[in-house]
């Protein structure tokens, strides 16, 4: 029943967007498919501003594009999504998020792909990123994420943080270890909790705020999705939220603009359709994260936003 479900949602929800200079089933110069793992703001943001930039720096040079937009809904159904994209022959491939990525880069090694809201093209692809890959990554320093919430929130050796995340990304992983080890260096007690089905996340999160003086969520897409669940139950219990990326249930996050993440990734794809470069010959981007609190919650907390 399961994997009919999954088949199921995977027709539902591959339903194609087509977003071009001219109207969809026009002749264009260029196709694009893009296969979101998921729809929740910061991924849409990114695919947003990706198409965006795409558009307006083809058309400066006088070129049109069809743009197929499909989102898997979950992780295991990125490989679906991706071969349909590929059997519409088109040009270049946009995987927003981790396991649309990995998906894309298994399918084919001649289409060029470009990866974005992903934190690490070196621990997704461990022997090395291959040559028809690049994109954008939404990492953050970890050292300052963790500085962050210890100096507001006047962490303490003992104090307890549980790290909230979905076993079933990757990225989440590799970021609460690299919170953990700063954390500990300061004496402070970092705790998994952990999910890898959607209807666990209410009793996870409600044992994580039962144990823990704050609560930090990395860049987890599918927390992302279910934030308002998290939300609510830290709210009740007044224990403090900290995400990785722009947040209404977070007290205060350290996160990048993923509209502006995707519109360099955009950048990136009309450089290559037109010819003037490979993904080999571009570097990994990153954007420099902003720091924004929710005034609202942090009084509600006690906790001092700084003046500047």
């Amino acid at each position: 029943m399961k994997k009919l479900f999954s088949i199921i949602l995977a027709l539902a929800l591959c339903a194609c967007a087509c977003v071009s200079l001219s109207s969809c089933g026009e002749k264009t110069d260029y196709k694009v498919g893009i296969c979101q793992l998921m729809k929740h703001e910061s991924l849409d943001k990114a695919t947003e501003g990706f198409i965006a930039a795409l558009e307006a720096e083809l058309e400066k040079e006088g070129k049109t594009v069809e743009v197929i937009t499909q989102v898997a809904g979950e992780p295991n159904l990125c490989t679906t999504v991706v071969s349909t994209l590929l059997a519409q022959n088109v040009d270049l491939l946009m995987a927003n998020a981790t396991p649309a990525l990995t998906a894309a880069a298994s399918a084919t090694t001649t289409v060029p792909v470009l990866g974005t809201s992903v934190t690490d093209y070196n621990d997704t692809f461990k022997s090395g990123i291959p040559s028809n890959v690049s994109g954008t990554s939404d990492a953050v320093p970890f050292d300052e994420q963790a500085q962050m919430m210890i100096d507001t929130l006047d962490l303490k050796a003992g104090d307890k943080v549980g790290v909230l995340y979905c076993t079933n990304e990757s990225n989440s992983k590799l970021q609460y270890e690299a919170v953990k080890a700063l954390f500990e260096a300061k004496g402070v007690v970092v705790t998994p909790y952990t999910f890898s089905e959607t209807t666990e996340l209410s009793a996870v999160v409600t044992k994580a705020a039962d144990e823990s003086r704050a609560i930090y969520v990395p860049s987890d897409n599918t927390v992302a999705d279910n934030d308002s669940t998290v939300g609510m139950i830290c709210d009740e219990k007044n224990v403090p939220v900290f995400t990785s990326y722009a947040s209404s249930i977070g007290y205060a996050s350290l996160a990048i603009d993923y509209y502006k993440l995707g519109e360099e990734t955009g950048k990136m794809a009309a450089q290559i359709l037109l010819g003037n470069k490979q993904p080999s010959d571009f570097e990994v981007i990153t954007l420099t994260p902003t720091v924004v609190y929710n005034e609202t919650l942090c009084a509600k907390l006690g906790v001092a936003v700084p003046e500047n």
